[in-house]
């Protein structure tokens, strides 16, 4: 990964997870999905950073890569990403959990948004992305397709069947990412339905499989740049969930939960510095 790109990535993680904390903030008593989301901010960083092919003035083009978000929990870290490209105005990212705003605490599918699937019925994303590849193959379009799923969610054996027929298609314009927290709603994962190494399975079921720290965006980078020819390809992000603030991080009670102003104004104490520079 060129040295600049990789500090511009870095910059719009922290930037990311700064603007996630205020958008916490600011949904009030509505709260808001915080672990699954900060422990997925590198992952966004790196997409949309330096990763995926789109156009956000054409955000229909048929050319473009697909993200499909099945872990729909994670929107803290997803808007912030679509509001950084674009997609979203600083207008739009306020109504985020408001009354009548269509920035839900699970996203919805609507592609001039850049929003291209409506997460949050875990299980449901994996299939949907492999359906979206295989016709993009039989079309012979030049995109990518890109999903995003828990650890957690991988208890759903819908996600199973679907990575079989991603295999079976020799799908290799997809890419599976897991962020592997460890936890999810109801504690940790290996304590509520124990899969052993995901890794493994996925590479039992055929996939290029490749395990990277899911919070350096380097080593993000190079997994995605390392697509593998007539199989498709998987990445197990190993992530913290809550990750950047130290009181949030291994706690399943902030998968959603109300941040205070005092709470707010001791996570922004632990956050890096962001720095700006005349070019960018």
């Amino acid at each position: 990964m060129e040295t600049n790109l990789k500090i511009k990535t870095q910059q719009l993680a922290i930037a990311l997870r700064n603007r996630a904390l205020k958008m916490a903030l600011d949904s009030g008593s509505n709260g808001a999905h915080l672990g699954g989301g900060l422990s997925a901010i590198e992952i966004f960083a790196t997409l949309y950073g330096a990763v995926m092919k789109y156009n956000s003035a054409k955000p229909d083009d048929k050319e473009r890569d697909r993200l499909i978000v099945s872990k729909g929990h994670c929107v803290l870290a997803y808007y912030t990403a679509l509001n950084s490209f674009g997609f979203l105005s600083d207008d739009e990212l306020l109504l985020f959990e408001q009354n009548g705003s269509f920035l839900h605490g699970h996203a919805t599918r609507d592609i001039s948004k850049g929003i291209e699937f409506s997460g949050g019925s875990l299980g449901m994303g994996v299939p949907y992305a492999v359906g979206v590849a295989i016709a993009g193959k039989r079309a012979r379009l030049n995109h990518h397709v890109y999903v995003i799923v828990g650890d957690g969610e991988c208890n759903e054996g819908s996600v199973w069947e679907a990575l079989m027929s991603a295999s079976h298609f020799k799908l290799d314009n997809i890419t599976l990412i897991i962020d592997d927290n460890k936890l999810q709603y109801d504690g940790e994962s290996k304590d509520v339905l124990n899969v052993g190494s995901l890794a493994s399975k996925l590479d039992a079921f055929g996939f290029k499989t490749q395990s990277v720290d899911g919070h350096n965006v380097e080593a993000l980078y190079n997994a995605f740049a390392q697509k593998a020819i007539g199989k498709p390809n998987a990445i197990v992000a190993n992530t913290v969930k809550g990750k950047g603030v130290s009181f949030m991080e291994y706690r399943k009670e902030w998968h959603h939960s109300r941040l205070t102003p005092e709470q707010f104004q001791l996570a922004m104490a632990e956050q890096p510095t962001l720095i700006l520079k005349s070019d960018d």
